[in-house]
């Protein structure tokens, strides 16, 4: 069957494309530099056309609070709209383990609205709470960055390799709309504090990790529950000591 992939130029959104291809079906890579904008409507008609299923993978270009909130709505209500004229009988949205209580982010509250939009469109839907993937904790270092040194939460984390969020992503794209939220994470619990440290000690980075309990997690103070998935949660198998020695960082740019 088609299966379009908004945002399948992009770190999941590849791997998507790919596994679907692989599996005998027709995906197709829907983003700007393919000639397809949710934001602007540009190539959406097209693309949509003979599809039966469509993956949003896209993501805001910042955590702005106003940009991340006219993103989502926008390329929502235009995806609803499109999907709908095309006849798409299943829409799968990526999100995020922990939206409903990092509120205090208009990142999350952007989020959030989204989730909204598709589970009151009349397309049946799957939404799928991932947890951080293990490709962006590098990331999550460079958000902590004070002065010489790290400042990071000692909280819970449950990161998940990008392979293995790819995978879960083509299985629901492939299954019977759940009309609901699933929950995807990794399969072992670290302080992120602690976790960051190996990653950087792995990187020969000389900066020390703090833990710092008023340090923010991308604006939001956090616990030790905000970021973990729930007991029913589907696991990837992928464990951290062998995503670091085997998966090479990005390259810098």
């Amino acid at each position: 069957m088609k299966i379009v992939v908004i945002g399948g130029t992009g770190l999941i959104g590849s791997k998507v494309v790919t596994k679907l291809n692989e599996a005998g079906h027709q995906a197709i890579a829907a983003a700007p530099n393919t000639g397809v904008n949710t934001i602007t409507g540009e190539g959406l008609a097209e693309a949509m056309s003979g599809a039966e299923v469509v993956v949003d993978l896209a993501n805001s270009p910042t955590f702005e609070d106003q940009v991340a909130m006219d993103f989502f709505q926008t390329a929502g209500r235009n995806l609803v709209e499109a999907e709908t004229a095309a006849g798409v009988r299943h829409h799968i949205a990526l999100s995020v383990v922990g939206t409903e209580r990092l509120q205090a982010s208009g990142y999350f509250r952007a989020k959030l609205a989204q989730e909204k939009l598709i589970e009151e469109s009349p397309i049946p839907y799957t939404i799928l709470h991932a947890t951080q993937f293990m490709e962006f904790l590098r990331g999550i270092a460079q958000s902590g960055v004070v002065g010489d040194e790290i400042r990071l939460p000692h909280a819970f984390i449950q990161p998940m390799a990008a392979e293995d969020v790819a995978g879960a992503v083509a299985a629901v794209a492939l299954a019977e709309p759940a009309n609901r939220t699933i929950e995807i994470g990794g399969p072992e619990k670290f302080y992120l504090d602690e976790l960051i440290a190996r990653v950087l000690h792995h990187d020969k980075d000389p900066r020390p990790v703090v833990a710092d309990p008023a340090a923010p997690y991308f604006g939001v103070v956090i616990d030790d529950n905000s970021l973990i998935p729930g007991p029913a949660a589907k696991l990837g198998a992928t464990r951290f000591d062998w995503w670091l020695e085997n998966v090479p960082p990005p390259p810098r740019r």
